[in-house]
């Protein structure tokens, strides 16, 4: 038997709607209990942890991040991603099929959980393809890649366009209440631009994706649960106008959650002047009436989940002329410490801001982490809220160096990550 108690911690656990100063108890990995005196009542503590009023949450799960593994290691592997996932806190990742060759088969699935057993510091969970190869009309074995470990269904950062193949995708999934992830941008309007369509790509002389590029496929799809009752997340939202349909969709009852990516949440399209390759990303950045609608649909509910959308590139990917360069940014090491800093600029209230990279991840698929309950891992989080820095892409340790963030003031930052209590992660300093 092994106890670690943490104690002094200003405990943040939305699930409970969790905000005091308290301790934590943890035993052979499991959180036993968590509140105040918890330490006065603890007897044989082998490891005790002194969290000296800094704040101890449930470690982040990140719905989206795209990894080089298998096929392009060099941008990225589930090792160097979990790195930098720990630093930021993240202690659950959920890694895209978008990758050579595509998760689109069983072994797949078991290559990726067998991979990341033998080579990560996290918890790292698979989706599988909706299609062959992510870009045929032909299904995947929804049930056997569930059977293998998948824990949802996406293709990545590539629509469905072909809406009976959607639908069939929906059906099928309905029957064991399987999750779609679905990227909604039509790839037939998208494809001629490179940046939001406004009067400043018209400035740079940069062709544009209109916000309808995005609600064409999004109201689509709504359409689609309404007729199948499938479990549907849309893995992005860039636009006021997709905020809106959800709002509508979900007062109507639908079964649907969405997810914004912070990036979206602390940039906008101002960002890509000067032809800054960094912030071209799929979806683009749209204007301040949309990122400040963003803000507004996190804050009421309406978006429950925010990911990092971590998409690393390397350097030749990157800089190019903005026209030719990849999309992506990396994103999984600033995850947290944007939403802490969006707590302070936007005064957005916090414990609802966690939710959005804990409990409401958590909940949609399934998993049991992402709270401070009893009985649960011990995947812990200890944050310095008020550590003010600035992000240095080159200091970031994904093996890329993309940052959408690079050169940004930020607040708040992680000093330590646990998993089942065990520390994957400790930061000496920060400068």
């Amino acid at each position: 038997m092994s106890l670690i108690l943490f104690k002094n911690a200003r405990l943040l656990d939305p699930s409970q709607k969790l905000d005091q100063i308290g301790d934590l108890l943890v035993e052979d990995g499991i959180i036993v209990s968590a509140g105040p005196n918890i330490g006065s009542q603890a007897d044989k503590v082998e490891n005790i942890v002194d969290c000296e009023g800094l704040a101890l949450i449930p470690g982040l799960i990140d719905m989206q991040v795209y990894t080089g593994e298998p096929g392009d290691e060099h941008r990225e592997t589930l090792a160097t991603a979990s790195l930098a996932a720990a630093q930021g806190g993240v202690t659950t990742m959920i890694v895209m099929p978008n990758t050579r060759p595509v998760i689109d088969d069983a072994a797949l699935v078991d290559f990726i959980r067998r991979r990341a057993r033998d080579t990560a510091i996290i918890r790292i969970h698979p989706m599988a393809a909706i299609t062959k190869g992510c870009d045929s009309d032909q299904l995947t074995e929804l049930g056997l890649l569930m059977e293998a470990g998948a824990v949802a269904f996406s293709n990545g950062d590539q629509a469905v366009m072909n809406a009976l193949t959607m639908r069939r995708a929906m059906s099928y999934a309905a029957n064991f209440d399987a999750l779609i992830v679905h990227h909604p941008m039509d790839q037939d309007l998208a494809r001629a631009g490179v940046m939001h369509e406004s009067e400043l790509s018209m400035r740079l002389g940069l062709s544009g994706i209109p916000s309808a590029a995005e609600t064409v496929i999004l109201d689509r799809d709504l359409r689609l649960v309404e007729l199948t009752g499938a479990r549907y997340h849309v893995s992005q939202i860039s636009c006021s106008d997709s905020v809106a349909a959800l709002r509508s969709a979900r007062s109507r009852g639908l079964n649907v959650t969405s997810a914004v990516s912070a990036n979206h949440l602390m940039l906008n399209e101002n960002d890509v002047e000067n032809y800054r390759s960094f912030a071209k990303l799929n979806p683009p950045l749209r204007g301040e009436t949309d990122r400040m609608a963003l803000v507004d649909g996190l804050a009421d509910g309406t978006i429950d989940v925010v990911v990092s959308g971590h998409n690393p590139q390397d350097a030749d990917a990157k800089r190019q002329p903005f026209d030719q360069a990849a999309y992506g940014s990396i994103g999984i090491e600033t995850l947290l410490t944007s939403l802490i800093t969006l707590h302070q600029s936007e005064q957005l209230d916090l414990l609802n801001l966690l939710a959005t990279v804990t409990q409401h991840p958590a909940e949609i698929l399934g998993l049991n982490t992402g709270t401070l309950q009893a009985g649960r891992p011990a995947d812990l989080a200890l944050v310095d809220l008020g550590l003010p820095w600035v992000i240095d892409a080159d200091r970031l340790t994904s093996k890329s160096k993309n940052a959408a963030l690079d050169g940004r003031r930020v607040q708040g930052a992680v000093i330590a990550s646990y998993i089942g209590g065990k520390c994957i992660f400790a930061r000496d300093n920060i400068e």
